[in-house]
């Protein structure tokens, strides 16, 4: 079959959890079927400014089609409108001019979508929040598959997501949490469904040692990985670090391994690395004491489940159900919903290094037993002979 992905970003250097998983499952399915990304030329999330050549491309086997984005992100008028949207009454119509200010604005990859619909089998569209899913999925509802990446926040409240998500033909979960989430909200219990997951590729040659080396790290520290932002609960994590600190006197840092879009404390316990090679990113994971996920919002959490699969146990934010179900399935991390939670499940890691092992075990034999390719592989490739090629009832129909 010839699929389409859709994605608002796509590229080796490009970090985000949807962008992700788009690559590694396109990857992964390119050997059983013909795979075209359909994406744009943005790299930057925060303006969508066009960084990659419009045209097409092969990355890692995969044909990448990329479109301009017609107009930059204006977070001058975006932030305001956005507090105003999500705080105030307001129109569907309102909603619908957020969806095309929130971007990446690219009617061109539309335009591909409507003109080239009988060139494929089935279109996949990665998470729900952004301009091409929200109207390119409509054109092509019938053969479409949603991959939504829903997470409990304010942008699942819209209104317009009620109608939207009564369309895919099928829907891909990735937690159990998740799909009861959209469940409750917008039934789309009778929608072709799975829960997949992502699978996850370890490299061979992981060494912390290299790591500490490379970065002259000499003592325990606390990994976390992502976008360096609010949103993914950073300033709250800096602030009970940095109490901790101050109440725990130790060599203990804090690690962070991503771009950052938040201020960063000036402090000589917090190292920030940036963006970093996937090599030195799994070095990192497999040399620290504690990866750490602060985060109220995700939908799988690539991190947390890579961290398990090299046996290092995690602390995540109990507010998060996602993470929380992943630690209670797994048994194989803490979880803290204030500071003097977070306080503890830092104290028993960093004192208990045979705790740390027992969950570090328990991590990497959910991840085999739920988040291996072949079984990822297995599923996908089940739910595209079904929406390819058996006539199912459509949505709530």
């Amino acid at each position: 079959m010839r699929i389409a992905f859709i994605v608002q970003r796509y590229g080796i250097d490009v970090a985000g959890g949807s962008e992700a998983l788009c690559r590694h499952v396109a990857e992964r399915l390119a050997q059983f079927h013909k795979i075209e990304v359909l994406t744009t030329c943005a790299k930057d999330y925060i303006t969508w400014r066009n960084e990659y050549t419009e045209g097409i491309e092969n990355i890692n086997g995969v044909l990448v089609r990329r479109f301009k984005v017609d107009r930059v992100r204006d977070l001058k008028k975006f932030n305001p409108f956005t507090q105003r949207l999500f705080s105030e009454p307001h129109t569907e119509i309102d909603e619908v001019r957020w969806i095309e200010d929130q971007g990446p604005y690219v009617p061109k990859l539309l335009n591909f979508i409507k003109n080239h619909k009988d060139d494929y089998e089935i279109f996949v569209f990665f998470t729900y929040r952004y301009y091409p899913s929200f109207f390119g999925l409509p054109l092509v509802y019938e053969k479409s598959i949603l991959i939504p990446t829903a997470e409990d926040e304010p942008t699942l409240n819209l209104n317009i997501n009620k109608s939207f998500f009564c369309l895919p033909k099928a829907i891909i979960y990735l937690t159990e949490e998740e799909k009861n989430t959209l469940i409750r909200r917008f039934n789309t219990q009778n929608i072709l469904n799975d829960i997949i997951g992502m699978g996850l590729t370890i490299p061979e040659n992981v060494k912390g040692e290299r790591f500490k080396k490379k970065y002259k790290l000499s003592h325990d520290f606390i990994l976390y990985i992502g976008r360096v932002d609010g949103n993914k609960g950073c300033n709250q994590l800096f602030d009970y670090f940095i109490r901790y600190k101050q109440n725990n006197p130790s060599n203990l840092k804090l690690v962070l391994i991503g771009n950052a879009v938040i201020e960063i404390p000036n402090s000589p316990d917090i190292l920030h690395l940036g963006f970093l090679p996937e090599n030195d990113k799994f070095d990192g994971i497999i040399a620290a004491k504690i990866v750490i996920m602060p985060s109220e919002f995700e939908s799988y959490s690539i991190v947390v489940t890579e961290a398990w699969a090299l046996g290092t146990p995690t602390v995540v934010n109990e507010r998060c159900a996602v993470l929380k179900g992943h630690c209670l399935r797994s048994n194989a991390g803490l979880y803290y919903a204030d500071y003097n939670e977070f306080v503890e499940c830092i104290n028993l890691l960093v004192s208990d290094n045979e705790l740390g092992k027992r969950l570090g075990k328990n991590g990497k034999a959910y991840v085999e037993a739920n988040y291996n390719w072949d079984r990822v592989e297995g599923k996908y490739l089940a739910l595209f002979e079904m929406v390819g090629g058996v006539n199912f009832s459509h949505g709530n129909e």
